[in-house]
């Protein structure tokens, strides 16, 4: 495992300073991968969210580690400034909640602007997607995966919600949770819209899985009609089933 890390700083030793984003699983320590513990041990500088910094707390080191808790109003600001402070021979690592690859891009995008691209790694790690997935059983290749967690306009997902479920198709999600509730599509918002597009949501099996692979996980099973009015963490993913189940004795 050294020897991969070893690998991938030689060969941009020559350019700039070096930054990695990694996935650190959905919130127990126990989802993360080898490689990336190995990342966040030799990262000089750890930049993260309160909660993302409490998946990895075991693996700092007050002695060596210097470490920046950011908030959406910050982040900018500290992302510049560590940048600035870094030497060349020195790394950062920045830990995402679950897989830095899914609903994370318009921050990855940015750090890829400060950075530049060639001086960043991504490390994917296991996401809240794909645990809620293998707890409903729901076959990732055969549902269609939304993410609702962004900034952008969200109507054309909407659509494509819609679409899926009209296409009979399971569908995994990851609500909008916002301090302006015009904006809110959380689980109660997410039924009412559904209701409102003319779908039939009292027959529909919904799973919400709430702080998933944590202590304090809740799961909640019914029809996604009986969501309207109840409310649940941010910290939530949603699925939709509507899974057909074939096996390979039905195919030649």
């Amino acid at each position: 495992m050294n020897n991969i890390l070893t690998a991938l700083v030689t060969e941009n030793r020559m350019k700039d300073k070096k930054l990695f984003l990694v996935g650190v699983g959905p919130g127990s320590s126990a989802y993360l991968t080898d490689i990336v513990k190995d990342v966040l041990r030799k990262s000089k500088y750890l930049i993260g969210y309160k909660y993302t910094l409490s998946i990895i707390k075991d693996l700092i080191n007050p002695n060596f580690h210097e470490v920046y808790e950011v908030t959406m109003k910050n982040q900018d600001e500290i992302y510049n400034e560590v940048y600035k402070k870094m030497q060349e021979s020195e790394i950062c690592a920045i830990p995402f909640t679950g897989d830095v690859n899914f609903s994370e891009s318009e921050v990855v995008d940015r750090l890829l602007e400060i950075f530049g691209n060639d001086n960043v790694e991504l490390m994917p790690g296991i996401s809240a997607i794909q645990v809620a997935a293998s707890r409903a059983k729901i076959p990732l290749d055969k549902a269609r995966v939304l993410s609702f967690h962004v900034t952008e306009d969200i109507e054309n997902k909407k659509k494509e919600l819609v679409e899926a479920i009209n296409d009979k198709k399971s569908v995994v999600l990851v609500p909008r949770p916002w301090n302006n509730t015009e904006k809110n599509f959380m689980q109660s918002e997410i039924a009412s819209y559904l209701k409102n597009e003319g779908i039939d949501t009292s027959k529909l099996i919904v799973w919400v899985f709430e702080f998933l692979t944590t202590v304090e996980e809740r799961v909640f099973r019914g029809k996604l009609n009986e969501l309207e009015n109840m409310v649940f963490s941010p910290m939530s993913v949603m699925v939709i089933d509507q899974v057909r189940r074939k096996t390979y004795l039905e195919f030649n």
